[in-house]
């Protein structure tokens, strides 16, 4: 069978079952919809929490940032799975004994403040719809190539596929959905990365064909190779490391900190029975989330082996399938600038910017691209998301394995996009409508009015997956700048400290927000001409200033908590309460409703 009919099977077979587990979990009360009863086993949970958090950015982008970066993508590995130790030691099992919905709903009590569950409703929003976009683009772009249509057709289906099993089975849904995404999505990540592995070095562990030599009988090493054929292209040694050690230090402590306060993770560990076992879900989370993370810089650096020995210096006429097939989805494109009908791959920029595609092709069949630039003799132009998805066609793997990539990247995005805008409907329903606006609405008020946000948030979420502000993983990396710098220090000094008080949480919150928004929309925005090194604050890139943001969050939190009231007796007594590990292993503690 040929690619396209493939993916429709299995796209449209784990559709069927996704949908099929929304209706047969299908939250009936808002206890339900929120935290999936409270009743989740911690293997399930910790199943699910990976999907939720092996977003498009891990199964798609991630592989593809390291292809281009090397070493430096190191950063995304170390921040992205350190992050969770943090939130198993810190945050997870005190979360979880406090025993409510949401973040906000934590910060609103715990800093007995209106306000302050107001700015962490903004905090969780502003994260989570940036967060969501990057899930949205990934969803299009699979559909894109795999299913041949618009990636604004792929983004608005699956919109209606998150929809349904969002909207109609809540968290409870959602949970059980993302167990059966993780299957998918993991399935579909390790097998192209052993059939490449057993290709390239003869080894079927990928993790450790990483560090072999090559099965071409040169008995060259893998990276040494590709070491070898970056730099004859003009690129950066592959393994050696660009970016300042301040940057690289910033933005792994960012991806790291902001991992812990993700308000769509975090919840999850408010879904399991006891307190004991949100810690045991967080170590299950871990394994099943290193799973994917320890095959990641071996399928990044097969890719871009196999992407250089394909295309470089190739005449078009001659070039493989896939590569003409990606193409038409304007992700992948060449230009000849020196009109001898090879595709010339160096170090630069093919195009000013990224290229404005017209419909016409030259005499040869090559695209006709106006914004050509002519600074370097570089001819290709390749989107970074594309490299995971194309790697099984570029090594001829078989179609059903193309097709399964295809299946295992919308699981991907589909499973993290659904967690946030959970998190998304029910700060509206929940923090800002019951606890705030209309606190004498009944339940299923309430889970009318749940249903309705995420109805709203999708729509929203959409438009931000058809029109986003960067690459997949580029955008999430944002994301967690963001939590870092709002959530984090609140929360973990709500747990730690009985002098932190609303009055510092909420300064601490809007400083730490404002300074790193701020900084991000000035440099990918409003001046994206001066996003370099010299121009950055201390060389600190925008991927990385959330942990300065972080800093001033907890450095204006603390002097404004101790020129005001502290908080009142009881407040104390509930931080005292949440950090006594006595009645760890009790039951589960009821949920208001």
């Amino acid at each position: 069978m040929d690619v396209q009919t493939l993916t429709f099977i299995f796209v449209g077979t784990t559709f069927a079952l996704y949908i099929g587990i929304a209706i047969w979990a299908r939250a009936g009360n808002t206890d339900d919809f929120y935290v999936a009863g409270g009743g989740v086993p911690p293997l399930a949970n910790g199943m699910a929490t990976a999907a939720d958090w092996m977003s498009a950015a891990s199964f798609i982008s991630m592989a593809g940032i390291i292809s281009f970066v090397g070493r430096d993508g190191a950063v995304y590995l170390m921040g992205w799975t350190g992050g969770y130790v943090l939130l198993a030691l810190l945050l997870a099992p005190y979360l979880r004994k406090f025993g409510k919905y949401t973040v906000p709903d934590f910060i609103g009590d715990r800093y007995y403040s209106d306000i302050a569950r107001l700015v962490a409703v903004v905090c969780v929003l502003f994260v989570s719809f940036t967060y969501v976009a990057g899930q949205m683009r990934g969803v299009g772009i699979v559909f894109s190539r795999f299913l041949e249509v618009e990636i604004t057709t792929g983004v608005l289906i699956g919109m209606t596929i998150v929809f349904f099993y969002a909207v109609l089975g809540g968290m409870k849904g959602i949970t059980y959905t993302q167990v059966a995404q993780y299957c998918v999505l993991i399935f579909a990540f390790l097998v192209p990365a052993i059939f490449i592995s057993i290709l390239m070095t003869g080894n079927p562990v990928p993790q450790l064909g990483f560090g072999s030599t090559l099965a071409d009988g040169s008995n060259i090493y893998l990276l040494d190779k590709l070491d070898q054929l970056s730099t004859e292209l003009g690129f950066a040694a592959y393994t050696a490391g660009n970016k300042s050690t301040i940057d690289v230090f910033f933005i792994t402590a960012a991806l790291m900190v902001g991992t812990a306060g993700l308000p769509h993770v975090i919840v999850r560990f408010f879904t399991v029975p006891k307190v004991r076992d949100a810690r045991i879900s967080a170590g299950y989370a871990l394994v099943f989330i290193a799973i994917l993370y320890t095959t990641a810089p071996a399928l990044a650096s097969f890719a871009r082996v196999n992407l250089i020995n394909t295309v470089s210096n190739t005449e078009y006429k001659l070039t493989p399938s896939w590569f003409k097939n990606w193409e038409n989805t304007n992700l992948i494109a060449w230009v000849d600038k020196n009109q001898d009908g090879k595709i010339q791959y160096f170090s630069g920029k093919a195009f000013s910017g990224k290229p404005q595609f017209l419909k016409t092709r030259g005499p040869e069949g090559e695209r006709q691209i106006s914004n050509t630039s002519t600074a370097n003799n570089n001819e290709l132009y390749i989107d970074r998301d594309i490299m995971v998805l194309a790697n099984p066609e570029i090594a001829n793997l078989p179609n059903w394995v193309i097709a399964l990539v295809a299946a295992g990247g919308l699981a991907a995005a589909l499973s993290t996009a659904a967690g946030l805008l959970l998190v998304i409907s029910t700060s509206i329903s929940h923090d800002l409508l019951k606890k705030m606006f209309l606190k004498n609405i009944t339940d299923r008020q309430e889970l009318f009015f749940a249903r309705v946000s995420a109805a709203f948030a999708i729509i929203i979420a959409g438009y931000f997956g058809i029109h986003p502000p960067g690459f997949v993983a580029q955008v999430v990396a944002f994301a967690f700048g963001l939590a870092a710098s709002s959530f984090f220090p609140v929360i973990l000094m709500g747990i730690f400290s009985k002098r932190m008080n609303r009055e510092g949480a909420i300064s601490g919150m809007i400083t730490g927000l404002a300074f790193t928004a701020g900084y991000i929309i000035y440099f990918k925005f409003i001046d994206p001409s001066a996003n370099s090194a010299e121009n950055w604050w201390f060389g600190i890139s925008p991927e990385g200033i959330g942990t300065m943001g972080m800093v001033f969050n907890f450095i204006v939190a603390i002097l404004v908590s101790r020129v005001t009231a502290p908080p009142p007796d009881e407040i104390k007594d509930m931080v005292d309460d949440i950090r006594i590990p006595q009645g760890a292993g009790a039951s589960y503690h009821h949920l208001e409703s």
